[in-house]
């Protein structure tokens, strides 16, 4: 018997649904009830979720019960999965709404029995911002778009580009299920960056339209730059196999592995995945990592603190793992390397390396400029999003602070306790990797930011979109300084800045401290007016067509100017462009304003919106290598 018994509210507790079964719901509707789709779902919000045998309920009103009962995966993946028992189903508004308020579920958990593309190995597709589930795998081999993958391209094209011209506001449920049918046929054409773009759009459409804690328009700017930027390419035929993507994680045998521990990171994802995952080095010097994420929130990633994880017939503890090493026979592992932890594999603990020694001092071995230049150097201008993917290693002292933000100066090659900053070297600002509360990357990088002086050795990430700026992961001291942290010998020597609390007691005497900096490091890309390109695009997004035409009216003098003064006149002339086409109207045989071209429109969208991007990265590279002026 059904239980309508209430358990939580519905958006909290509904599985998550393929994307083709919440697309052909919404379609069926007819037109009448699509009008009234975004008022259901925002109403579906208050309804509490009824447990069931095998699945929820969601209480509708009178004789409207809609059911859904996901399938081994956890996702509802078929029609028969998702009923309701009112007269019109399952042409019904009820079905429709409850499946397109449910989250997207992730491609892995619905395969589909579409034939596969033949495969080579590629590293270019994306797991965007650590912690994501998918791993790079396999990358469709090069060669011409087939009729198929041309047609979905296209679909997904025009999908994104009503979006564009639309705007957030607009694009509710029925927006949302075109671009998931349209994703759907990207999928069964095997093209995975453009299906896994469409997913994370619709994602960042209804953080956006809901107002989730922690959503940038930024985000939504750049994953709807990236499938207008896959699709339209292979829509027009483009040969470049870093466009359709992975297709599948792939581990590949490889043998007997030593590994070290460099430290672990928290993982919350925006996807609702949570972990933690542990970054190692091989001995051979390769950058690895084994990983806990599972589906989960920010608890489980607090609690992953000191996971225990199996690998084959091994159980892996992450807080020693970080810290120590392991002998790996059987190991198995991606191309973006991922350790699998299938049941032939076994592992053996080994003594931990320090940060100075065999390949983990290789984190430590070049300039910071060095580095940066070549992760910042990506061959596609689109996949920007991976630079600042790989951990790096710098020696620094600390100058003072901005906020939460620590300022740091690099230290000059060398050893010993008078080790001095690299001479004209960039500020340099230390910002928390993840600021979400029941972490610990604030409270840490506020410790060390009231210790001007200090000597801290950091590994962390490059922030590909802010000049100048790193996310460390953990700290630890600098081999031969005084004025260096000084932490617990069970801890090794460094500190997972998301997990481990430093204390007053692990900070050398307050008497050592040095001078705070008196100017903060300046930021040349939001110094610069190219905010006012990055303002017109993202307006573009939030508010559509419309908003773009307006604005201009009122700023079209004050926009170009100022932009050609500081020689960023290619910003200015791709700006003018997307203003004059965003009020351009068409007229028929008989005079009649028209419809504007979306494409026309989505194209000058895209061309400002990849001037910016590949402008700004400059604008962060030379940040790395001489000091910001004003």
């Amino acid at each position: 018997m059904t239980n309508r018994t209430p358990t939580a509210v519905a958006a909290d507790r509904l599985p998550p649904v393929s994307p083709a079964v919440a697309a052909a719901a919404v379609a069926a509707l007819p037109s009448r009830l699509r009008r009234r789709l975004d008022a259901t779902v925002e109403r579906l919000a208050a309804l509490p979720v009824g447990q069931v045998d095998g699945g929820v309920s969601v209480d509708c009103g009178p004789e409207a019960l809609v059911v859904l009962r996901p399938g081994p995966t956890g996702a509802v993946t078929g029609p028969e999965q998702a009923r309701c028992d009112c007269l019109l189903a399952p042409r019904c508004l009820h079905l429709a709404a409850v499946l397109a308020a449910c989250p997207v579920a992730d491609p892995a958990s619905h395969p589909d029995p579409a034939p596969a593309a033949p495969s080579t190995p590629d590293g270019t597709g994306r797991a965007r911002r650590a912690g994501r589930a998918g791993a790079a795998g396999p990358a469709v081999a090069g060669g011409a778009p087939t009729k198929a993958q041309r047609a979905a391209a296209s679909a997904l094209w025009r999908a994104a580009a009503a979006v564009l011209a639309s705007g957030v506001p607009a694009a509710g449920a029925v927006g949302q299920a075109d671009l998931l049918r349209a994703a759907h046929g990207a999928r069964l054409a095997g093209l995975p960056r453009a299906e896994a773009a469409a997913l994370r759009l619709v994602r960042g459409l209804r953080a956006h339209r809901s107002r989730q804690t922690g959503h940038r328009l930024a985000d939504l700017v750049e994953v709807l730059h990236d499938l207008l930027y896959a699709a339209g390419r292979l829509a027009a035929g483009d040969p470049d196999p870093a466009l359709v993507g992975v297709l599948r994680r792939a581990y590949e045998p490889d043998g007997t592995l030593e590994v070290y521990g460099v430290c672990r990171e928290p993982v919350i994802s925006a996807t609702g995945y949570a972990g933690v995952v542990t970054h190692l080095v091989a001995a051979d010097g390769r950058r690895l990592s084994f990983a806990d994420v599972k589906p989960g929130g920010p608890n489980r990633a607090r609690d992953c603190a000191h996971a225990v994880t199996e690998m084959g017939a091994a159980s892996v503890d992450h807080a020693a793992l970080a810290r120590g090493g392991l002998r790996i026979t059987g190991s198995t592992v991606s191309s973006d390397g991922r350790l699998g932890a299938g049941a032939g594999v076994r592992a053996t603990p080994l003594t931990g390396a320090d940060w100075s020694t065999g390949a983990l001092a290789e984190l430590f071995a070049r300039p910071l400029a060095e580095v940066v230049t070549g992760q910042l150097a990506v061959d596609d201008p689109a996949d920007a999003g991976r630079a600042g993917t790989a951990l790096l290693g710098a020696d620094l002292v600390v100058v003072g602070a901005v906020g939460d933000q620590v300022l740091a100066r690099e230290l000059a090659p060398g050893a010993g306790a008078d080790r001095a900053p690299v001479p004209d070297g960039p500020v340099i600002r230390l910002a928390p990797a993840n600021p979400h509360p029941v972490l610990a990357h604030v409270a840490n990088l506020r410790r060390l930011a009231s210790w001007p002086g200090l000597r801290i050795r950091a590994v962390g990430r490059l922030d590909p979109d802010r000049a100048g700026t790193l996310r460390p992961l953990a700290v630890g001291a600098v081999p031969g300084a005084t004025e260096t942290l000084r932490l617990p010998p069970e801890w090794h020597g460094r500190a997972d800045l998301g997990y481990d609390q430093i204390q007053g007691s692990h900070l050398p005497p307050r008497a050592q401290a040095g001078a705070a900096q008196s100017a903060p490091a300046v930021d040349a890309v939001a110094e610069s007016p190219l905010w006012r390109v990055r303002r017109l695009v993202e307006l573009a997004v939030s508010g559509g067509r419309r908003a773009v035409a307006e604005a201009a009216r009122d700023e079209a003098a004050s926009l170009a100017a100022p932009l050609r003064r500081a020689g960023f006149a290619t910003a200015a002339a791709v700006a003018s462009a997307l203003v004059a086409e965003s009020d351009r109207r068409g007229r028929d045989a008989f005079g009649r304003l028209t419809d504007p071209d979306p494409d026309r429109y989505a194209w000058a969208w895209l061309a400002a919106t990849a001037h910016l991007a590949a402008t700004e990265r400059e604008l962060i590279r030379s940040s790395w290598v001489a000091p910001a002026t004003g």
